[in-house]
């Protein structure tokens, strides 16, 4: 494992900024793209072959969920088992993510994606025999476990993995070709593992399959050749670099406050988890209306994802995202009132397009505001924070439920996701100016008070010499808006 995952060469200390120094974002060549291969992000032949690997992976994980879900359920009889089964994929993610970044960060991203979703086709083999065998189911939710702890150490590694595959220029674009790839697996997977289920009847040759997509997807993150990545030297211990992602997020605001709206209008506003409550008891629609509207909020998010694939890049990303929660909101609160099935299916696939839209603003901010050598600590805690919006929702989905009924619940969440936003301009008015994203460049890791005030002055909208050509302690920020060209994208929190 050791010379398997081997340390990313150090770069060398950058000890000041001067106007003469050319800092290239995202470690990428001095070099402009040829123009011909700034039209389209499958002109990179990485992400060629990382685009059908990610989807393996995506199609794999939810069939498998699914024939879990079943066969704990056939098994136990008891609805406490899928409880059990959340927890056991939930709770390794939160514990083991922050580590997982900072491996991401310290060796080779490839290398280290490439085991853990080895271990992971292992643990698919693993729970097919377990099913065949009918083993004590113990030992069933330990595999579980264990697959997720891998996963929680190769997601950020994953994450971190894509900026190095594509140009910069090209980067907000494959974000939304991997939310249309994660959607299609998301509608393709649970329908096709219910299909060979019932045909068959054979929970070990569908875990099989898992394994076997896995193993697919694993030949083809080895193929890939990303650039380099860069990594700071420094004499820190594991828990010292894991804090400084923490205080990195913290410190700087479009990161922290994009991530944070995400959390707070996704536990508040998510209605997915009392979906079968409309299916049955509102609606009256039952399990083959449940799976349309399921399938209604990821057709949305897909049909989102290739208009932000094929459209120009967003000239106002941050007013889009506020704006996109808010309809996020309004959606769920509609969706909560209507009594007619169609009506409430254009509600869910209109929650899925602009939740998406706020997914690849926000993705595309954590992966290319981080400096290189911190963007797998960076999206460990972006993963956490994701983590905590959906089972922490479902938790409050279904006590709001109970306490208020669904539909109370319902117009209760999207409400909330609406004050959100509102507290989100109070707490961090720089989200509303993020321009393109395209434009957007690396932060610097520490900047310093003294830098906003001396670059922008928010409550008068005026700023003085562009960062490009500021020596100061932001000159390395250089992250320029299509609103306010010459203010930075960020100033750290107080």
């Amino acid at each position: 494992m050791g010379l398997f995952l081997r340390k990313v060469g150090s770069a060398p200390r950058r000890i000041g900024c001067h106007r003469d120094v050319k800092t290239t974002p995202m470690n990428q060549p001095d070099t402009e793209e040829p123009s011909n291969q700034r039209t389209s992000v499958w002109s990179s032949r990485p992400y060629r072959i990382y685009a059908p690997s990610w989807f393996a992976m995506v199609l794999a994980n939810q069939i498998e969920m699914v024939t879990l879900g079943i066969y704990l359920y056939t098994r136990t009889q008891d609805p406490m088992s899928l409880g059990w089964l959340g927890l056991a994929r939930a709770l390794p993610v939160v514990l083991l993510a922050p580590g997982g970044g900072h491996l991401a960060d310290r060796f080779n991203r490839q290398r280290l994606f490439a085991l853990t979703l080895l271990v992971q086709a292992l643990c698919g083999a693993v729970l097919a025999l377990a099913a065949l065998r009918n083993t004590a189911l113990t030992w069933v939710y330990a595999v579980i476990v264990l697959e997720a702890a891998t996963g929680a150490m190769g997601t950020p590694a994953r994450a971190a993995l894509l900026p190095l595959l594509v140009p910069a220029s090209q980067f907000s674009k494959a974000v939304a070709w991997n939310s249309s790839i994660f959607q299609l697996g998301t509608m393709i997977g649970p329908a096709l593992g219910g299909v060979i289920l019932g045909k068959t009847n054979d929970f070990a040759l569908v875990l099989l399959l898992v394994a076997a997509a896995r193993a697919i997807a694993l030949i083809g993150i080895l193929l890939l050749r990303p650039r380099p990545q860069m990594r700071e030297s420094s004499g820190r211990s594991a828990q010292e670099e894991i804090w400084e992602g923490l205080k990195f997020v913290w410190r700087h605001k479009p990161i922290f406050g994009a991530i944070s709206l995400d959390l707070f209008a996704v536990l508040l506003g998510g209605v997915t988890y009392i979906l079968p409550i409309f299916a049955e008891d509102i609606l009256k629609v039952g399990a083959t209306g449940l799976g349309f509207l399921r399938s209604a909020e990821a057709l949305g998010a897909i049909t989102m994802a290739m208009i932000l694939a094929h459209a120009p890049p967003m000239r106002h990303a941050g007013r889009n995202m506020l704006l996109a929660v808010t309809g996020f909101g309004l959606a769920t609160i509609i969706f909560a009132l209507s009594r007619n099935f169609w009506l409430s299916f254009a509600m869910m696939f209109l929650i899925g397009a602009l939740d998406n839209i706020s997914v690849v603003v926000r993705h595309t901010l954590v992966q290319m505001l981080t400096p290189d050598r911190m963007r797998g600590r960076v999206s460990a805690v972006n993963s956490v924070f994701i983590v905590l919006s959906n089972d922490l929702g479902g938790l409050e989905s279904g006590v709001t439920a109970k306490l208020f009924g669904a539909v109370g619940s319902a117009i209760l969440g999207g409400t909330g996701a609406i004050l959100a936003v509102l507290v989100a301009l109070k707490l961090w008015p720089e989200l509303a100016r993020i321009g393109r994203l395209d434009e957007v460049q690396a932060l610097d890791e520490f900047p310093g008070p003294s830098a906003v005030e001396s670059h922008v002055n928010v409550a008068t909208g005026t700023s003085s010499a562009p960062l490009a050509s500021a020596n100061s302690q932001w000159c390395a920020i250089d992250a320029r808006m299509k609103d306010n060209p010459e203010g930075p994208m960020a100033a750290p929190r107080p």
